[in-house]
């Protein structure tokens, strides 16, 4: 399945158990030896009494990711397309929380999803460390876009926005970036710029995983991060390679809903 272009091979692991997930992502996302991916996404029972279904996420290099918003859509697609579920409120727990989806359906086809990222955090030493900021050959200074702006946000997973006229620099430094000292679990990278329409096109350095086609976690980083400096309000469209979002972080509760949609590619048969 995929969100936007952001694909993922996905198991049900209550009916496929899969001993070594991080040795299958690398193995089937290989694009030219493999199936091709993003990365594997494992659908499971939930753990806690307050979710309905769990959802654990390996990057194309075997590493575990905390969160993925496109991910999240798409498991919401496939419970009640599958009919695992008739909910159309899927509460899914990750490893940065249990994440509410309300999913938009009709006759039986699930067509777009709204999910609740929580809030965004903007301080979190064991993710970003500032000090370190300038502290290497590749000051992060250096990659401040227009008015020098960048802005470090975590969605449960983090991210470094940048705001710039030329958001093709992420096939240049989004490995440099992704490593950079002042990240010490490493980081994703977006890089932004707002168009003349209000939209805002924005590329993509997933951590783990390179230059994907979206990103949900970094769409809303990206939206949160154009409030902060004043770009925009607190409602975005995020245009990335594969696709559009639309983002609000909602002034009540302070939470980032993300709406997009969810697409089936195939099914089938792999060995481990």
């Amino acid at each position: 399945m995929h969100g936007c272009g952001n694909d993922y091979i996905y198991v049900d692991v209550s009916r496929h158990p899969i001993a070594d997930p991080s040795a299958a992502a690398i193995k089937w996302s290989d694009r030219h030896k493999g199936i091709g991916s993003d990365g594997l996404v494992l659908i499971g029972d939930s753990t806690v009494p307050d979710a309905d279904f769990s959802m654990r996420i390996f990057n194309a290099d075997g590493s575990e990711a905390m969160m993925c918003g496109n991910a999240s859509r798409c498991i919401g697609k496939y419970l009640f397309e599958r009919g695992l579920t008739t909910k159309k409120e899927i509460r899914l727990q990750t490893l940065s929380g249990i994440k509410t989806l309300l999913l938009h359906e009709k006759d039986g086809i699930v067509h777009s999803v709204t999910v609740d990222m929580l809030e965004p955090v903007f301080e979190d030493a064991s993710l970003f460390n500032p000090n370190m900021a300038e502290k290497t050959h590749s000051p992060l200074s250096n990659w401040r876009g227009d008015g020098g702006e960048a802005c470090f946000v975590s969605m449960g997973n983090p991210h470094y926005v940048i705001f710039t006229d030329d958001v093709e620099q992420v096939g240049l430094m989004g490995t440099v970036l992704e490593n950079h000292p002042a990240f010490p679990q490493r980081c994703n990278i977006e890089f932004a710029h707002v168009m003349e329409d209000g939209s805002i096109r924005t590329r993509v350095w997933e951590r783990g995983s390179g230059i994907t086609m979206a990103c949900g976690t970094g769409a809303c980083a990206t939206a949160v991060a154009a409030a902060v400096t004043g770009r925009r309000g607190r409602q975005s469209r995020i245009v990335m390679d594969g696709g559009a979002l639309e983002i609000e972080w909602r002034e009540s509760d302070n939470h980032v809903y993300m709406t997009g949609p969810a697409e089936f590619v195939f099914d089938g048969v792999a060995e481990l």
